[in-house]
């Protein structure tokens, strides 16, 4: 992201150097010392300087700090606290401009450009949102009951994707923001916008949002199994939007080899037999993935493995075809080994019974 900030406010380009008898043990640096860090632009930049400080060989004890050196931090830290501080106004500008009502009366071109205003706004927010310390600072500024409540589900499409990319940016690995998405009811209306949305943008945006709730975050799953979430992924793979049915697929294959426990729950939906059906569509980078997914769902689940070898699917058929075809191409090797390891783990045992040994 560009520097937002002013150019009063950027740090000194180096450290003053240390007094002459500290450098002489290698920790000395000059304003001219082309191998100095970079200064950093705010907390999450300033922190990462003293880890990797601290990282560092020790050198020998050093005199207690000079007056110039200890300018110089005192400059660092204001420029940090300042350049965090600019970035939560731009975040209150963008709110603004997002809380505004719409003129009632306005023209063609008059709502054309308020929409601009407002995607601009979206789109600055997830920029400036990618810092979880300025995720955590939009929530507390109601930001996220904003999104849920007034952007994801109404508006234009370019409004629609773009809330529900920055729901995701958000909830990235932040257990915390996950919380507060999933109590604002938002899982459940991403999974209207994957499942019915009229925009291919705003489903993939929406799965985006989806898999950062559920991904290594329990609650989130729980609440996905409640509302059918896997129903509405199988859907999603039988869509005709690529990106859309390889991200779902990705998915698919992420819970359950992380989550092995709802195997049973996918096999009573039927999701073997919708598996193979999509492996018979005409061939795409697509199926490495389902092969991926339907390679987990059977991987120590012997009812996994039965329902595979269910004479009607004619599955082993299938992969042996598939195998022949696939030893042709270097580029489907993933996908190859995903067929050789789907033979052997369901159709090279004679009996049933010595799987469940």
């Amino acid at each position: 992201m560009a520097d937002q900030g002013s150019g009063g406010s950027r740090l000194p380009l180096a450290l003053p150097p240390a007094s002459q008898s500290c450098s002489s043990g290698g920790g000395g640096s000059s304003a001219g010392n082309p191998g100095h860090p970079p200064p950093p632009r705010n907390l999450q930049g300033l922190l990462q300087m003293a880890i990797t400080a601290g990282s560092q060989e020790p050198d020998p004890p050093p005199e207690p700090m000079s007056e110039e050196r200890r300018q110089w931090l005192q400059e660092a830290m204001s420029a940090a606290f300042r350049g965090q501080r600019e970035e939560v106004e731009q975040m209150k500008n963008c709110l603004q401009v997002l809380t505004r009502p719409a003129a009632p009366l306005a023209g063609e071109a008059d709502l054309a450009a308020d929409q601009q205003e407002r995607e601009g706004a979206l789109e600055l927010l997830a920029d400036l949102c990618e810092n979880m310390d300025n995720a955590a600072d939009f929530c507390q500024l109601s930001g996220m009951h904003l999104l849920v409540g007034r952007y994801l589900e109404a508006g234009p499409a370019g409004l629609r994707w773009r809330a529900a990319q920055l729901i995701g940016t958000c909830s990235q690995n932040v257990a915390a923001i996950q919380e507060q998405v999933l109590g604002l009811g938002a899982l459940r209306k991403l999974l209207r916008l994957l499942d019915r949305d009229s925009s291919d943008l705003v489903r993939v945006k929406a799965l985006f949002a989806i898999s950062c709730l559920v991904r290594e975050q329990e609650a989130g799953l729980l609440q996905f199994l409640r509302l059918d979430g896997f129903s509405v992924l199988m859907r999603a793979m039988q869509q005709q939007v690529q990106k859309l049915k390889v991200k779902s697929a990705f998915l698919l294959q992420n819970l359950l080899v992380g989550h092995p426990e709802h195997k049973g729950t996918l096999c009573s939906m039927g999701m073997v037999q919708q598996l193979v059906a999509l492996i018979r569509t005409e061939h795409s980078p697509f199926h490495e993935h389902v092969l991926g997914a339907l390679c987990s769902l059977v991987t120590d689940f012997p009812q996994g493995v039965r329902e595979c070898r269910q004479p009607e699917l004619g599955l082993e058929e299938l992969l042996r075809h598939r195998v022949q075809l696939l030893q042709q191409h270097e580029e489907y090797q993933e996908e190859l080994e995903f067929c050789e390891k789907l033979l052997q783990t369901c159709f090279s045992s004679p009996t049933d019974d010595s799987m469940d040994r």
